[in-house]
């Protein structure tokens, strides 16, 4: 049986995986840890750095390089896209298959990006389900691999309560009823909150610990303020979702993409990773992991620790309380998942976060996958 721990570090499938510890961590890279030094910023107008590999499957037994001592299978394949993984309390594997939409282009950058998402097949027809991955014999392969809910919305974060399973679309977190050991869910969702579409599509979830509340994480629908702030309004920031009233407010506001999120048990401080804006070159800014305080403000769009972005129109006051986040992740790594690892769970890693980075696409040098 796996559990929601390991079933995250697959998720955060790459050649590696970055571990934070409390008492050491690795090796300091300029734009990378809790001082970085960041370059200057040199914006690339309407056609930024672009390059990403083209994407390919795993071939017969290819499979991802494990840290010494560790090893690496495959539990399922020939999934369609897969973005996220939730493990059930029966040891049963879920997994959203979902992928953004190829929207029209309407610039130049629009072209750009559209063709080398396109490449990597990063875009096109989403599957818009959650794949149930059984593994009955604990050999750590699914022998079952099938849908368990469908005719969703671009799905990506999901939560267990109570035998109610949330999950969080791309226009809506929406309740369905679950018993142990379901196989599908085929009773209609009840609509707990909604949310804009477009732009940054992936709707986290993460329960508080008394499993009061729902986080949930929404992402801006631009670079930076080219759409108008009237549309980023209700975006770039994580919600806080009461279960029992149904109501939800701005918890954290001014994170451009967060993403993964996580408790860290000692103090119980939500923490999340964050992808920041485009298109002031290959270091600036770096992405990151923060804290996450209630009512905190990071900046988006209008700086980005500590710095002012100046191709946004002026507002000094929302750039003057923006906090700076706590550790920097290097510029454009698509840093994603995340999950508390406590001390033990692998060898040779001690407790720490561990952070699943997509990869880049805009800058002159990969970076992440990893």
């Amino acid at each position: 049986m796996l559990t929601n721990l390991f079933a995250r570090l697959v998720a955060l499938i790459g050649s590696a995986f970055i571990v934070f510890r409390r008492a050491t961590g690795p090796e300091q890279q300029p734009v990378f840890g809790p001082s970085p030094t960041i370059p200057a910023a040199v914006p690339q107008g309407s056609m930024p750095n672009l390059k990403m590999p083209t994407a390919r499957g795993w071939l017969g037994d290819e499979k991802p390089v494990a840290a010494s001592g560790l090893k690496v299978n495959a539990f399922a394949r020939n999934l369609t896209h897969p973005r996220q993984v939730y493990v059930l309390p029966n040891g049963d594997v879920l997994a959203a298959e979902s992928l953004s939409p190829a929207g029209k282009p309407s610039s130049i950058f629009d072209y750009a990006m559209s063709a080398t998402m396109k490449r990597a097949a990063a875009s096109g027809v989403s599957p818009n389900r959650i794949m149930l991955l059984r593994d009955a014999d604990g050999d750590g392969t699914a022998e079952i691999v099938e849908p368990f809910l469908v005719d969703q919305q671009q799905p990506y974060g999901m939560a267990l309560r109570d035998g109610t399973l949330y999950v969080g679309n791309t226009d809506a977190v929406v309740a369905f009823p679950y018993a142990d050991g379901d196989t599908r869910i085929t009773a209609p969702g009840r609509t707990l909150m909604t949310m804009k579409t477009q732009g940054h599509w992936t709707r986290n979830l993460l329960l508080s610990k008394d499993g009061s509340r729902l986080y949930v994480s929404v992402g801006s629908k631009g670079n930076i303020d080219e759409n108008g702030l009237d549309a980023e309004a209700g975006r770039a920031c994580i919600y806080e979702l009461d279960l029992a009233t149904g109501q939800n407010r701005i918890f954290a506001g001014g994170l451009r993409n967060p993403v993964g999120m996580a408790w860290e048990p000692t103090t119980d401080t939500l923490y999340t990773v964050v992808n920041e804006r485009d298109g002031l070159g290959d270091e600036v800014p770096p992405d990151y992991l923060t804290s996450v305080k209630d009512g905190g403000f990071y900046g988006w769009p209008w700086a980005y620790f500590g710095i002012v972005d100046d191709r946004v129109a002026a507002n000094p006051e929302m750039a003057a309380r923006s906090l700076v986040p706590d550790y920097a992740l290097g510029g454009h790594t698509a840093s994603l998942g995340l999950c508390w690892m406590p001390a033990g769970t692998l060898p040779g890693f001690g407790e720490g976060m561990v952070i699943g980075q997509h990869g880049s696409w805009n800058r002159s040098k990969l970076s992440g996958y990893k």
